[in-house]
């Protein structure tokens, strides 16, 4: 195989791969002008970078906000390079299951070099605004994120933790630890209201047999809608689900 000799690259597709890879680690939906002084890129070509983008699907505009974020197709790739489609075959009957029972918005993330990722979204509505979609990177106190914290290597997740927690009162990262520990005993996160006033959400994991994360579901809605603890009557069904989609894997509780 021939070498590739350092420097020969194109030059055009590393400022497009710059591009993307500030709208990834800046976390959250960004307009144009935000990209376009992060970025330095003169407007006309920031324009047609990010419209060549958005026909490819690699990225997705809000035709709300204007604001552009991570589309479809770059996290198609995503999840071809993790080997994840495999289990999004297994538990997508569950996942519709869980929307058609619970009437809420239902979401599998999985992790990323950024952190935890949506890659899957079974909506209730679409007029729903649930503060995610496909490609949304989940915060700490989110239930899904509180599920990484909980079951995924450490090592993994640390630099992902460290800076969760700048942003976060030492206080309430010392009743995270113990909350934590909770979770891992009962395999079931709760978060009240963490990304959208009146949303509140519950995670569980999806465990294989080596008993490693492959990823988090979680069930989004109203807060009056989402139980707040695991001995709510809905926790059971949850769990019940939680516990046949990790058995299907191997998984022994």
């Amino acid at each position: 195989m021939e070498n590739v000799k350092k420097g020969a690259t194109i030059q055009s597709l590393e400022i497009g791969m710059g591009i993307i890879d500030l709208i990834t680690k800046h976390g959250r939906p960004i307009k144009f002008s935000e990209i376009q002084e992060l970025s330095q890129t003169t407007k006309s070509n920031l324009y047609k970078y990010l419209n060549t983008f958005t026909q490819l699907g690699i990225l997705y505009r809000d035709k709300g906000s204007g604001a552009y974020l991570l589309g479809s197709k770059l996290v198609e790739y995503g999840m071809a390079a993790v080997d994840q489609e495999n289990v999004l075959d297994r538990i997508t009957p569950y996942l519709e299951l869980l929307n058609s029972k619970t009437s809420s918005t239902v979401l599998f993330s999985i992790w990323t070099n950024n952190g935890p990722m949506v890659i899957k979204m079974f909506n209730v509505s679409q007029g729903f605004n649930i503060g995610a979609t496909i490609g949304t990177l989940l915060p700490l106190f989110s239930a899904a994120g509180k599920i990484f914290m909980a079951f995924s290597n450490q090592d993994i997740i640390q630099s992902w933790k460290e800076s969760e927690s700048k942003r976060i009162p030492q206080k309430q990262l010392q009743q995270l630890e113990k909350e934590i520990l909770t979770i891992k005993e009962k395999e079931i996160a709760f978060a009240r209201e963490p990304l959208v006033p009146s949303v509140s959400s519950v995670s569980f994991p999806v465990l294989n047999y080596k008993k490693d994360l492959l990823g988090a579901v979680a069930i989004v809605g109203f807060s009056d809608q989402i139980p707040k603890n695991e001995s709510d009557p809905h926790s059971e069904f949850i769990l019940e689900i939680s516990r046949q989609i990790s058995k299907s894997f191997g998984y022994i509780s």
